[in-house]
Parts: C-alpha cells; sequence; structure tokens
C-alpha cells in the first residue's frame, strides 16, 4: 500500500512540475509577444512615376523600423487628396504646393505639407516641331486645365515671348489672363493625365514630369522648353492631414524620403529629369 501510494504521491508531482513548466512558457511567450516592437501599416497614395517608385525603394528601411508601408497608386490627381481627406489613405504624394493650396481652397480639403521631397521639371513637347521658332500662327498648343499647372505652361510661353500675361509672375494665370497672342495660339485645356496623348493631336504639349516619364519621355532631353530647376516652386511634397502630420510613422517616413539613399536613387534612376529637393 505504502508502495502505491509512493508510485500515486510521484506521479502527482510530476503532472505539477509539468504544469509549472507550461506556465512558464506561456507566461515567456507573452513576455516576448509584448516586447516585440509593434508593426504600424501606413498607407500612401501616389502617382506611379516617380512618387511610387522612390516609396518601394525605401520599404526595406522602414520595415526595419516597424513600418508596413503600403504604396497605392493613382493615375489622376483627383483622388489621392479626396482619399486623404476622407481618412482612406495616411498620407499621399503626387503634387506640388501650389496645387494643394488650390485644393484646399476649392474643396475645402484641410491637408497639410509634411516636407518637400524631390523637384519635376515642367515642360512644352512636340512631335510636330523641333524648335520654337516652327510654331506656326494658329498653332494647337494643349494645357493642363488645373490653375497651377495650366499657370506654369502659360507662364512658360510668356517668358519665351510667344505670349504676353497680365502678370508674367502669376503662377495660377489663365487664360483670361492673355493681354497678347501675336501667333493666335488655340490653346485647349484638358486633364493633366490626358496630355501625353495629344503629342499626335497638337503642335506642343505641356506635360507633367510623371506623366512625361510614363511616355517615355525624358524632360532634361526632349522638352522644347522648360522650368528651371533654381528656385522652382513646384516641389513635390509629402502631404498628410493636420491630425496625423507629426504621427511618428509620417515623420520616419518623411526622414527615409530625405536620405542620402533616396537622393541617389533619385540621381541614378531619373537622370535629370527628376532632381531631389531642397529643405
Amino acid at each position: 500500500m505504502k508502495k502505491w501510494s509512493f508510485a500515486l504521491l510521484s506521479l502527482m508531482l510530476i503532472a505539477v512540475l509539468a504544469a509549472c513548466g507550461n506556465n512558464k512558457d506561456a507566461d515567456s511567450g507573452a513576455d516576448n509577444a509584448a516586447g516585440a516592437p509593434r508593426t504600424v501599416e501606413l498607407k500612401v497614395g501616389a502617382s506611379p512615376t516617380p512618387h511610387a517608385e522612390i516609396l518601394e525603394s525605401i520599404k526595406p528601411e522602414l520595415e526595419a523600423q516597424g513600418i508596413r508601408l503600403q504604396v497605392v497608386t493613382f493615375n489622376d490627381y483627383v483622388q489621392p487628396n479626396q482619399q486623404l481627406a476622407d481618412k482612406k489613405l495616411d498620407a499621399n504624394f503626387f503634387q506640388h504646393q501650389p496645387y494643394l493650396d488650390t485644393e484646399n481652397k476649392e474643396r475645402g480639403f484641410n491637408l497639410v505639407t509634411v516636407t518637400p521631397v524631390h523637384v519635376e521639371p515642367f515642360g512644352g513637347y512636340s512631335k510636330k516641331i523641333k524648335s520654337l521658332d516652327e510654331l506656326a500662327d494658329g498653332a494647337k498648343v494643349a494645357i493642363p486645365n488645373d490653375p497651377s499647372n495650366g499657370g506654369r505652361a502659360l507662364l512658360l510661353l510668356a517668358k519665351e515671348g510667344i505670349i504676353t500675361l497680365k502678370d508674367n509672375t502669376n503662377i495660377t494665370s489663365t487664360i483670361q489672363d492673355i493681354t497678347a497672342n501675336p501667333k493666335n495660339l488655340e490653346i485647349i485645356e484638358l486633364d493633366a493625365a490626358m496630355m501625353p496623348r495629344q503629342l499626335d493631336e497638337a503642335d506642343l504639349v505641356f506635360i507633367n514630369a510623371n506623366y512625361a516619364l510614363e511616355a517615355n519621355l525624358n524632360p532634361a532631353k526632349d522638352a522644347l522648353l522648360i522650368e528651371d530647376l533654381q528656385g522652382n516652386p513646384y516641389a513635390n511634397i509629402l502631404v498628410s492631414r493636420e491630425d496625423n502630420k507629426d504621427a511618428d510613422a509620417i515623420q520616419k517616413l518623411a526622414a527615409a524620403l530625405h536620405s542620402e539613399e533616396v537622393k541617389t536613387f533619385i540621381k541614378e534612376r531619373y537622370q535629370g529629369a527628376v532632381e531631389p529637393a531642397t529643405e
């Protein structure tokens, strides 16, 4: 009887020790889970080129900091701001400050600039003429229909003496501000995304650099007239909402976009078509 009692006690002791061991493992697992860095999801809207490409290049760096970057691409300039305002995105990266100012004013957004990232020189292109001297009387000229980018096109035409504006420094000039058009140009306004398709139709087409790159055009080599990069007010910016602009993940994203690795990536990949912005 004593032997059976001793055996039963031994079995009970083994079971208790095993249970303790299991509990210790469970506690240890909980501690490890609690100590592990929490991954933050960050959803950023961007134009495919060059914005999304730049963002894709910094994914590993952000992943190492506990940020999983999801890049959502858009082929228009309307949805990225609308979805950011609707909190479907955490940030976007596709626009310059004058465009953002216009969007905030006209659509009632409260979106804010986090940091400038790069400059894309805006230019005029043609398949029909080789130089501006060949621009004929009554030529068809296509410009973007949004106020800020349309104004850029008109300023470039004015700078070349092709037209005259009420104020040759007003970046939001419209066709109503043209005071002289000696070549009787037919100026048509279309959505910026449609500009590359106008190259077969119009004599001179003004194209934002992201759409030019997608159409295999290099602004530095192919544009007949192009903006100066120095003092350019159209740096492309990382944009967020007022309520999340200071969030840790947004600030880490901004820092990554200013790294030396990103500056090198921009210079080597785009060969002058895109340049890092100065802060």
